[in-house]
């Protein structure tokens, strides 16, 4: 938690930098807000700080109408957080809890329900049930401010297992029913039809550089799954047996991004909205990050450019690692090719109605786990490479290469122990699957061009000064790169 001095100093200048890394409780009106609320800035003495929303709901304070806390962008793994509770963290805001129990949670995590408990609360002041509880009243808070959804709809799809238990938690956590607040948010609103979008909004910390990101998507979009232009990113959903398009626009007013959702995606809005931070990187501290790498002579330009630079996630961990397997020794056009191709032979068609709709997802890990070799081979790759492939498959069926679960290390030395798979594969999945802010692929060749005169393990060591947030390094120079601007 950052000293209150800071915090106090931050909230007077409502300062975005500081945007979701504290809460303020304001004592004489019981409202807890992001340092960036418009209101009065209340008296220091009036003022109680928190590092998160669950914990400024546990002292007894209500979210700002205003300021919308559920909103915040979230914290990234650039944090001082432990690897465990950054895991638990990140499925229970995927919703993991919605439908499993946390002592299904512990044992995905590798430990013991007491030990989890106790790790979250050393480090966030409250356990993971009130973390869960948090998480699904922020949706259902946005859903009624930003969507027309019924209230039923919104129970669900924030993950309450029943109508009665929504309308209770939310009661007892804002003071008033959802049906209150709707009320007091528009009279008017009409409940939407089955045919209307849901609207979100997810907010993130500025500057934000969403033209080098759209290009980076835009280079390797799968056609039939995804399709980047000038406006933004959209994609085909199918989470379990709910699939649906979404698309994605920057909103640099707010400053936000702006998604709209088929309805069919409702019940796996956690899960979505935690995937689509994960693959915009919203919840990275940009001015900390651009701060960290300025003084390199090499990278000052680079970020002069394009400050707030972001390093892509990816959407599916599982559709993620086997595009890395695919872009071995390749180019990223091949690459994104074969990645066609495999969506092709092997992925799902889904019926759409628009002639200009996304009808492609990603093949399930058990369709590729079965496939012969020399038909996944048939695309056009070495037999070695759609071996791997197959093998990573089968593993993820059996949960021991489950990348979105498991922990980093134990994942990444799993799948180096993999015939085919070098140091390139391993650093480019723990950068891109992982989403690690220190992972740095030093073979890969078009970093090699950067450093026509050095060794791999020269351009490690060169990176050493770039640590912990190498992958933000290796962006901008990649970026810079495909520009033309170096190399």
């Amino acid at each position: 938690m950052l000293p209150a001095t800071i915090c106090y100093r931050a909230l007077g200048a409502r300062d975005s930098r500081f945007d979701g890394l504290f809460f303020v409780g304001v004592t004489t009106t019981g409202v807890y807000c992001r340092p960036i609320c418009p209101a009065r800035t209340p008296r220091a003495d009036r003022c109680r700080f928190f590092a998160n929303a669950a914990a400024a709901e546990k002292a007894g304070f209500r979210a700002c109408l205003r300021c919308r806390p559920e909103l915040a962008p979230g914290s990234a793994p650039v944090d001082a957080r432990s690897i465990l509770v950054t895991r638990a963290l990140a499925q229970i805001d995927a919703g993991y809890l919605d439908d499993h129990s946390v002592e299904q949670l512990a044992a995905e995590l590798e430990v013991s329900s007491r030990h989890l408990r106790r790790a979250l609360e050393a480090e966030l002041g409250v356990g993971p049930l009130e973390l869960a509880t948090t998480r699904r009243l922020a949706l259902a808070k946005q859903l009624l401010h930003d969507s027309d959804l019924d209230l039923t709809t919104i129970a669900f799809a924030s993950g309450f297992g029943s109508v009665r238990r929504f309308n209770a938690a939310f009661a007892a956590r804002f003071d008033r029913p959802p049906s209150a607040l709707r009320r007091e948010l528009d009279g008017s609103r009409q409940l939407a039809s089955q045919a209307r979008p849901i609207r979100l909004r997810l907010d993130l910390r500025p500057p934000f550089c969403w033209d080098a990101l759209l290009e980076f998507l835009r280079a390797r979009a799968i056609p039939g799954i995804e399709q980047v232009d000038e406006r933004g990113y959209r994609r085909l959903v199918a989470i379990d047996e709910h699939v649906g398009e979404l698309q994605v626009v920057h909103d640099p007013a707010r400053p936000c991004l702006r998604v709209e959702l088929e309805p069919t995606l409702a019940p796996r809005l956690a899960r979505i909205v935690a995937r689509l931070r994960r693959l915009f990187d919203l919840d990275a501290q940009p001015a900390a990050i651009d701060a960290a790498l300025v003084d390199d002579p090499l990278l000052a330009p680079l970020i002069e450019r394009r400050p707030g630079l972001r390093v892509p996630g990816c959407f599916d961990p599982f559709e993620a690692l086997i595009r890395t397997i695919l872009g071995q020794q390749i180019s990223l056009a091949a690459a994104r090719t074969l990645a066609g191709r495999i969506v092709e032979h092997f992925g799902r068609r889904i019926p759409r109605e628009s002639s200009d709709a996304l009808d492609r997802v990603f093949p399930d890990p058990i369709v590729l786990a079965s496939a012969p070799i020399e038909a996944l081979a048939g695309v056009g790759m070495p037999q070695m490479r759609a071996t791997v492939i197959r093998t990573i498959a089968r593993a993820h069926s059996e949960r021991t290469l489950a990348f979105e679960l498991g922990d980093p290390t134990t994942m990444l030395e799993r799948l180096a122990l993999l015939p085919g798979v070098g140091p390139w594969t391993r650093d480019y999945a723990a950068l891109r699957v992982l989403h690690l802010p220190d992972a740095f692929p030093a073979s890969d060749g078009a970093l090699r061009r950067v450093f026509p005169d050095l060794s791999p393990g020269a351009i490690e060591a060169r990176s050493a000064a770039w640590r912990p947030l190498r992958a933000y390094a290796a962006q901008h120079l990649w970026t810079a790169l495909a520009q033309g601007e170096i190399g």
